[in-house]
């Protein structure tokens, strides 16, 4: 798939923010890249290795391997990064290779700022530089190293 930002992001092609958090022969878990605009610390997108479009078109180890590292790392947010909620939405519509969206909610955020897209918004969200976004992911992947069996 040539064109596809997710699988020329596996293959090398496409460098983004931060590092590497976590990946195995089904899943790849790194921090959201916005074109070198602050990030918001703590979005983490879960991409599925295989090309495939939606949830249902994963296989069961897929499937399997998914849903469990989507719980590891919702775990790891909620206690490496003391987040207080953790939202999670897969789109597909502008990138069409599965991918799941991990955005944090910190304490203190005002009600008006809940939701995955609203806590971009709020004037003091965690936002953070490529050196905080490395940080955050080494924080998390000694949490997923350390916790191996959660």
């Amino acid at each position: 798939m040539n064109d596809c930002f997710i699988c020329n992001k596996h293959s090398g092609n496409i460098q983004t923010s931060g590092i590497k958090i976590y990946e195995d022969v089904y899943v790849y878990v790194g921090h959201i890249d916005r074109n070198a605009e602050p990030n918001y610390l703590g979005h983490i997108m879960i991409d599925l290795k295989r090309h495939v479009p939606t949830l249902g078109d994963m296989n069961m180890e897929e499937a399997t391997a998914f849903g469990m590292i989507i719980a590891r790392v919702s775990r790891a947010l909620l206690e490496s990064e003391n987040a207080e909620h953790i939202y999670s939405y897969v789109m597909g519509d502008a990138v069409p290779h599965l991918h799941m969206h991990l955005v944090p909610r910190y304490p203190n955020t005002p009600k008006e700022y809940w939701g995955p897209n609203a806590v971009y918004d709020w004037e003091y969200a965690p936002m953070g530089n490529d050196n905080e976004v490395i940080e955050l992911c080494n924080r998390i992947k000694a949490y997923l190293e350390k916790n191996t069996h959660e």
